[in-house]
């Protein structure tokens, strides 16, 4: 059984940093792109950021370039979502998600493995 379990998340002040971490259990980590979304209150799901399987290479959405840096540890089968000078507007429960294939991915749908989310929340 494939498994996402997310962590890190908490309450923040505005321009603080938090590390998410996700850890991927059933299934071959090192074959698997990997996506961060979130999906703030009363919003849609929205995408984060993603990682490719082998090369590592990382897709960011436009409002969190530069402040947002996904990085992954294959060894540990771990992927990480560094968020650093946070704003209100990032409060959102952030999820992880993986896909069967190695290239990433920007929609959603194309993830076919959830975790559960870890909610992050930022104070003015």
């Amino acid at each position: 059984q494939v498994q996402l379990v997310e962590s890190g998340g908490g309450l923040v002040q505005t321009g603080g940093s938090l590390r998410l971490t996700c850890t991927l259990s059933g299934r071959t980590f090192s074959t698997s792109a990997l996506g961060w979304f979130r999906q703030p209150p009363g919003k849609d799901r929205e995408f984060v950021a993603a990682i490719s399987a082998r090369e590592g290479h990382t897709s960011y959405a436009n409002s969190v370039k530069g402040r947002f840096t996904v990085s992954r540890d294959n060894a540990r089968n771990t992927v990480y979502l560094q968020i650093d000078t946070l704003k209100p507007e990032d409060t959102a429960v952030y999820y992880c998600a993986a896909r069967k294939t190695a290239s990433r991915a920007l929609a959603a749908k194309d993830y076919d493995y959830w975790g559960q989310g870890t909610q992050v929340t930022v104070s003015s």
